[in-house]
């Protein structure tokens, strides 16, 4: 614990910056803290046996099982205790598989973070009944287990018409598209663009359903569009249809989409996830319409369109995260380069401090079987080493047969992935030079990043759980960019503020009052992490103090202490 120790020292029990510092002084490292977890963390010797089922025990990320699993490092052994709660977000798309109140509750418990509404199906009174189960969930519970709600709108989808019955594409075959309305034959079916004939040329290819069926483009009348199949199916009623490399030149957000934002106005979602977002300027578009509603939903630009890539910058900086929509991403754009995009977005989102999210397929074998592909798992466990904030799934949980396994086995991965990332040695970049803070134009945003970052490698360092007290959420969102390898508990006194916290990775929001008295305060919150049996009575944590907002401290001055929990 030499290193533990030197930390310590450096940074002290409480971190002052002001006019003129006075020598910190030095603390002891505190003992290996005991981890009152649902896990047992066995012994750390490099050919112990070590906990590592994974499974899911009722907390939203806990271990409960164990099995052999020969681990030939300390730091993945110590990892598993660290991490013992998961830190990587889980959203359900609610569906007919999972719209009741036994099986949300049963989504809640297996890992569930975020509740998705999908607007391209249901109607306002099937979603309404989601939003009331998922605010009453969390009116009953009130241990830190918070479910967000998140819109997710319909966008401007182009799709085929009506068939009374499956039309059979074989390859080769001529078959057309027409902005006639109502026409269903056996070599034509009607889509619901008008301008479908202008966005097309021969020589493109149509994907149908993101590329389940492909046709190549060989001409085109003043209201068809002639094809040629290349890769045949089974074309049913209303299926989507992409353009390979292009997108449609419609609005982002239609008239339905409209009405479904001012739905999740007057329910008070926390998250819209806004379909084809193809520039920065729809982002502020709705931004203005949420300003004029007085209403405080962040807005989630799903990035799937071929014209959103030249403005994936301005974007990201216009919104509040962003989501990596992989289905129609790969539809638009060459599927080789899905990969790189998804590495590139998450990257873009990090380094402006931004939540985001990867989606679609990731469990797609689950929709009707009980077990996934070892793909689908290597898929999941590549977000988390990308350090996505959140993995969604969509299908599997609205209409799969095995929504809840498909949910354990999301947290397991992603929970294991976690604990393989620890390392104690490795301490996140400082923002600035020491030196900086001599310098006047050294603004206390500045000042916050090099606090988180110290905060970050006193915990690694000390394997200690991370407390902050926010009002805005800005040092949470800071600590959990730095991505400790323990938890964050972020306790604030706003009730918008603790929904929005539920998609950082890392990161607990806990609702709580703040009193005048900040030791009060303090043993408050930590007497409630006892309660909620989040840690033992002896355990060790590192308590944070910065941020854009003072609370219970002199603008000038900023905190990092070491405390023993005890009621």
């Amino acid at each position: 614990m030499a290193a533990a120790a030197e930390i310590v020292r450096g940074f002290a029990a409480t971190a002052r910056v002001a006019a003129s510092a006075r020598p910190a002084a030095a603390v002891a490292a505190p003992p290996q803290p005991r981890r009152a977890v649902a896990a047992r963390v066995l012994r750390t010797s490099a050919s112990e046996k070590v906990a590592a089922d994974l499974s899911v025990a009722g907390a939203n990320g806990s271990l409960s099982a164990l099995s052999n699993k020969e681990v030939t490092a300390d730091a993945t052994s110590q990892a598993v205790g660290v991490n013992s709660r998961r830190k990587t977000k889980i959203v359900c798309t609610i569906g007919p598989s999972t719209n009741t109140r036994e099986m949300i509750w049963k989504l809640a418990e297996t890992g569930m973070n975020v509740a998705r509404m999908n607007m391209s199906h249901g109607d306002h009174q099937s979603h309404q009944k989601v939003i009331d189960l998922v605010k009453e969930y969390n009116a009953e519970n009130t241990d830190g287990n918070t479910i967000a709600i998140m819109l997710d709108t319909k966008g401007p989808e182009v799709r085929s018409g009506d068939v009374p019955e499956p039309i059979m594409l074989e390859e080769g075959q001529e078959f057309n598209f027409t902005i006639t309305r109502g026409v269903s034959t056996i070599d034509t079916v009607s889509v619901n663009y008008d301008d479908f004939i202008s966005d097309v040329e021969a020589g493109d290819i149509l994907l149908v359903d993101g590329g389940m069926m492909s046709l190549a483009v060989k001409s085109k009348t003043t209201d068809t569009v002639k094809c040629v199949v290349v890769d045949g199916g089974e074309l049913k009623s209303r299926r989507h249809l992409n353009v390979r490399g292009k997108s449609a030149t419609l609005p982002s957000i239609t008239e339905k989409d409209w009405e479904d934002i001012k739905f999740g106005v007057e329910n008070g979602v926390d998250f819209y996830a806004v379909s084809f977002v193809k520039d920065a300027n729809v982002i502020h578009e709705l931004k203005a319409y949420l300003k004029s509603a007085n209403a405080d939903i962040h807005v989630i630009p799903k990035i799937e369109s071929a014209d959103s890539i030249p403005n994936l910058q301005s974007i990201i900086a216009a919104s509040d995260g962003a989501m990596v929509a992989r289905g129609d991403l790969g539809a638009e754009l060459p599927v080789e380069e899905v990969p790189l995009l998804q590495e590139e977005i998450i990257r873009t989102c990090r380094s402006m401090q931004k939540p985001v999210i990867v989606a679609t397929n990731m469990l797609e074998s689950m929709i009707d079987h009980p077990t996934p592909t070892r793909a689908e798992v290597s898929d999941i466990a590549i977000a988390v080493r990308e350090a996505a904030d959140a993995i969604m799934l969509s299908g599997e949980t609205a209409h799969g047969k095995y929504p809840l396994k498909a949910v354990k086995v999301m947290h397991t991965v992603a929970l294991r992935t976690e604990a393989s990332l620890y390392d104690p040695t490795k301490a996140p970049s400082l923002v600035a030079r020491p030196q900086a803070l001599l310098n006047d134009d050294f603004c206390k945003s500045q000042l916050s990043k090099m606090f988180g970052s110290h905060a970050t490698m006193m915990a690694n360092t000390l394997r200690t759980p991370i407390i902050v007290f926010t009002r805005v959420g800005s040092m949470a969102v800071l600590l959990s960019h730095y991505r400790p390898s323990s938890t964050i508990y972020a306790f604030t006194n706003e009730v918008r503020v603790k929904q929005r916290l539920v998609l950082y990775q890392g990161v607990v929001p806990i609702l709580m009052e703040f009193s005048d008295d900040a030791e009060e305060t303090f043993s408050r919150a930590i007497t409630s992490l006892l309660d909620g049996k989040y840690m033992s009575e002896g355990d060790y944590v590192t308590l944070v103090q910065s941020g854009s907002q003072s609370i219970w401290r002199e603008e000038s001055t900023h905190h990092i202490q070491v405390r023993k929990a005890q009621r």
